[in-house]
């Protein structure tokens, strides 16, 4: 790919984070019409993106990017194909109408500014999830993915409600995330490669290995949670108490169908298994079910539509792990249409409770002369979701039964849950687009009315799109669907279904669809009150279950931390002396790496020997110390020896530092121990001090053996002549080891710097303690009772 379209595409990737930058200025300045501004930087990528339609039409990739970490083969890198072109494509194009969207819904909000901002901010993470051949980045951009719809769905978050499904959405998806995380490690183990676009060679290698279930499980660890399937599917329902933008974005087009492009991007490594052919199909036909069941209940228009998703969520997964003839070229035609329909409805529920004040369906009717272009909007989009022609979800749905209709019962069995799952969407999605506007008018909030512009011009583009992508089918299959099923299966697969139907099975079976939603409709209310008395019987479901999980692990967490955190300073220092000495003399013991004794040395002269006896008389005086003052004095006799020391065998370097370590540590120490007036003497119980004294030793004892074992092995030179080779040449300094401390080793000087100036102003703040402060000294009793200044 030449230079200038490489710097296009990462100009492009990159956009949507620097909209995110200025749009609280542009909503400053230009209010909402702000929008129109904004949604020109989606509709660049998507112009962007579009121009690859032709070479990814006829076979090709585009792939691009920088080297990042070579050594480790980390790179910033994309890789465009039929799948991931179609991803941005929904990415882009749906989120241009979003963003003008959000402009009309959120008009006068104080906070419209910071709402487009993460909304362009989940737009670039959702693109980056899509286009990334690194598995670095794709890692990077799924967990951002994440926090950036936390703060969506959260956006109210003076409501408890939106809070409760910000944080439940980041946990499950976050933790998902992880999973997924462990899944690309053993992939890249398994496979040495790091980049997906290497990785479609690389099948048979995942397949072959001992590996291969575990990494299996935990990448659908991370689909599953991402894309809410069964038993993970509550938290995107309760995800509807953000604004419906961001329904209408995240949970119909976008997020929600990253854990299914994921799946669809490791079906050529990942399927054609036993294990994928079972525990896909299962799941999704789990969720298809578990959603159309849930979504009949709801009387919110919103939680109707949310709980349609999920099903189509579990038909997506179902189809992608079926593995017959034509089920990935279902999959495929079925996502593309339902992020049209899904679009549309969910901003048509949002224009409901935007002008007329409500989304309960049973208090809406009558609505269709007061919003004619709205009517327009839902009415074309029900007809896809209800998979009717002359319409793209129609195509799929035809290409769906297609796909099941066999002999085998494994077949009629997920056929037998695609009608039912499918004949209850067909009702929800014309109580959504009939009940609100059919009828004789109903008194609402608000007086109802046709929304401005950028409130319906979403839904209307999108359900015109869904138009015109099945009359146009020919060149729709061309141009996307072709090219995506065939990234999909990892071979050439042509995509021909066109609004002729499949005669035969395939069209039988649409018929007993539409009949059987027909009937679900005119019945909508007794099955809602069964469905719901059926629920009440069975009790408790994932939802209070996930609350029941936190609520645990907050309380493991408050008992934990009560262990290992009292709030004495004295348990804080034991524990971490403890462990030191563990970590330094366990080893030594269980791998037997004692040192060798050494001998005393016969050339000792009589000043070095006179300065290591007033070192140990220092030591001794600490211990027989009965003050603190006494004791850090003795403390400086010590450590003054040891810097002459350092000075006699030739380290003046050293020797100076340690003179001005131990004549600071002695001033300051002295300064605070006289402000804080604390007890003077020591009032440890015996037992404490064997402690104490026991951990001392241990720790003065591993430190020895650890220095005399390693001055016993034989010196590596290597770094001596890198350091004596180049001090000169490239920091050009003589003394090398102010070079390695300021050149070198820079950054490592700058955070000891950093250290020693946070504990300046703790060393400050204490000594600015008044009266009526709580301070830990060691006490007389207990070996912790409390004393104030």
């Amino acid at each position: 790919m030449s230079e200038n379209v490489t710097l296009m595409t990462f100009i492009v990737l990159f956009l949507p984070f620097a909209g995110a930058l200025v749009a609280p200025f542009l909503v400053r300045r230009f209010s909402h019409n702000a929008a129109w501004i904004l949604a020109l930087i989606p509709a660049v990528a998507f112009a962007q993106f579009a121009s690859f339609l032709p070479l990814v039409a006829a076979g090709e990739a585009v792939t691009g990017g920088y080297i990042w970490v070579p050594s480790f083969n980390l790179s910033f890198s994309w890789f465009l194909d039929g799948l991931s072109l179609t991803f941005a494509l929904l990415i882009t194009g749906i989120g241009a109408l979003i963003v003008l969207y959000a402009g009309g819904y959120l008009k006068g909000h104080p906070q419209q500014g910071r709402f487009l901002s993460f909304l362009l901010l989940f737009m670039g993470a959702m693109l980056g999830v899509v286009v990334s051949d690194s598995f670095l980045m794709l890692f990077v951009y799924w967990e951002l993915t994440s926090i950036t719809s936390f703060l969506l769905i959260g956006f109210d978050h003076e409501r408890a409600a939106s809070r409760r499904a910000a944080l439940q959405a980041l946990l499950v998806t976050g933790g998902g995330g992880l999973a997924l995380l462990a899944g690309l490690i053993l992939i890249w183990n398994i496979s040495g490669v790091t980049q997906l676009s290497q990785l479609m060679h690389g099948g048979d290698i995942l397949r072959a290995s001992p590996l291969y279930l575990v990494t299996l499980v935990l990448v659908l660890g991370g689909a599953f949670t991402k894309s809410a399937q069964f038993p993970f599917h509550f938290w995107l329902p309760n995800a509807m108490e953000a604004p419906t933008p961001v329904s209408a974005y995240l949970h119909s087009a976008t997020m929600v169908k990253a854990g299914v492009y994921l799946l669809m991007r490791l079906n050529p490594v990942l399927g054609d298994t036993p294990a994928w052919e079972i525990l896909l199909p299962l799941f999704g036909g789990i969720t298809m079910l578990v959603g159309a069941f849930l979504a009949v209940r709801q009387t919110d228009l919103k939680l109707m539509l949310a709980y349609t998703t999920v099903s189509s969520l579990g038909l997506l997964v179902m189809l992608t792990g079926f593995g017959s003839p034509h089920a990935i070229e279902a999959a495929v035609l079925y996502l593309i249409a339902h992020s049209l329909f899904k679009g549309a409805l969910f901003m048509v529920a949002g224009i409901i409770d935007h002008e007329a004040g409500t989304r309960d369906v049973t208090k809406l009717g009558g609505l269709r002369k007061a919003m004619p272009i709205t009517f327009t909007a839902v009415l074309v989009s029900a007809i896809s979701m209800g998979g009717l022609p002359p319409m793209s979800g129609f195509l799929a749905k035809e290409e769906i039964y297609y796909a099941l209709a066999h002999n085998d019962p494994r077949a009629v069995l997920f056929l037998g849950v695609a009608i039912i799952g499918n004949a209850l969407m067909f009702a929800i999605a014309f109580a959504v687009a009939l009940k609100p506007f059919l009828g004789k008018p109903v008194k609402t909030p608000k007086h109802a009315h046709e929304g401005p512009v950028l409130l319906w011009l979403g839904p209307t583009v999108l359900a015109a799109c869904g138009l015109l992508l099945a009359l146009f089918s020919g060149v729709a299959h061309q141009f996307l669907s072709t090219p995506m099923a065939s990234a999909v299966a990892g071979e050439m697969r042509a995509v021909e279904i066109s609004l002729l139907p499949h005669i035969g099975v395939p069209l039988a079976l649409s018929l007993l669809t539409v009949v059987l939603g027909i009937i679900a409709y005119k019945s909508i209310a007794k099955l809602r009150i069964l469905i719901a008395s059926t629920l009440q019987a069975i009790g408790g479901g994932p939802d209070k279950g996930f609350d029941c999980f936190v609520a645990l692990m907050v309380k493991i967490a408050f008992h934990v931390t009560r262990f290992i955190q009292p709030g004495r300073m004295e348990f804080y220092v034991t524990a971490t002396f403890a462990v030191l000495a563990f970590a330094l003399l366990v080893p030594l013991f269980v791998y037997d790496e004692l040192p060798d004794m050494p001998v005393w040395p016969q050339d000792i002269l009589l000043h070095e020997l006179t300065f290591i006896v007033i070192a140990l008389i220092g030591l001794v005086a600490i211990l027989m110390s009965k003050t603190r003052l006494n004791a850090i004095v003795a403390l400086g006799i010590q450590g003054f020896s040891v810097a002459v020391l350092f000075l006699l065998f030739g380290a003046p370097d050293l020797s100076f530092t340690q003179f001005m370590v131990e004549t600071l540590s002695v001033v300051i120490l002295t300064l605070v121990m006289t402000r804080l007036r604390l007890s003077a003497v020591d009032h440890r119980s015996w037992g404490q001090i064997i402690l104490d004294s026991t951990i001392a030793i241990a720790c003065g004892a591993g430190f020895a053996l650890m220095l005399l074992k390693s001055t016993q092995v034989p010196f590596n030179n290597n770094l001596t002549d890198f350091f004596n080779q180049w001090s000169k040449v490239i920091a050009h300094g003589a003394n090398v080891v102010n070079v390695i401390i300021v050149d070198f080793r820079g950054t490592d000087t700058l955070g000891e710097i950093s250290v020693v100036m946070i504990t300046g102003l703790a060393i400050l703040a204490l000594i600015r303690l008044r009266a009526g402060v709580r301070i830990h000294p060691l006490d007389d009793d207990q070996g912790g009772q409390e004393k104030r200044a």
